[in-house]
């Protein structure tokens, strides 16, 4: 129907007995303000032990993807909805995604450790990098502000509100 090919149909699956899992440490600097609660990221540090990189340079592009996402999960962006429960941030113009001008530069170091299962040693380098800044963002935040954050994103509002001490319905909790 509309192609002068017919449709092919196929089964596959892989049974790799044993993985090559990725693994990878991240590490924020941020720096706070205390009047507004705005978070700047002022440094990044993300080390994967990749296996062995086939192709370095689009292992580090990756790696730099994966770190904005989580940035912008951590500290940007949320689906906000009225109280009809109509979406106020479905357009890109709402909707609060990471620019370059609010990220540092993000420090890379691949670990080859060749992976016996991977091709050529490789290990995934996909989901990795996206995982980890959200919960590197908020470790800096308690190291810097005292305060342990547990939702996303963790914007300049919550921020404050934690230090000033402000509940989300106006009241302010009791100093420690």
């Amino acid at each position: 129907s509309g192609s002068r090919f017919a449709p092919v149909f196929g089964r596959g699956n892989v049974a790799n007995p044993e993985k090559a899992p990725a693994m990878s440490v991240h590490l924020a600097r941020v720096k706070v303000d205390r009047e507004t609660g705005d978070v700047q990221l002022t440094g990044y540090d993300a080390i994967h032990d990749i296996g062995r990189a086939i192709n370095p340079s689009e292992v580090e592009a990756q790696i730099h993807g994966g770190v904005v996402q989580g940035y912008g999960w951590a500290l940007r962006e949320a689906l906000i909805y009225d109280d009809h429960g109509q979406l106020l941030t479905g357009s890109f113009m709402d909707y609060a995604l990471p620019k370059a001008a609010d990220l540092p530069p993000i420090d890379t170091n691949l670990v080859e450790n060749p992976a016996p299962f991977g091709p050529f040693g490789a290990k995934g380098v996909g989901e990795a990098p996206v995982v980890a800044p959200a919960a590197a963002i908020a470790n800096a935040l308690t190291n810097a502000i005292g305060v342990r954050f547990t939702e996303l994103p963790i914007t300049s509002e919550h921020v404050w509100r934690a230090l000033s001490g402000a509940k989300a319905d106006g009241e302010t909790s009791p100093s420690k």
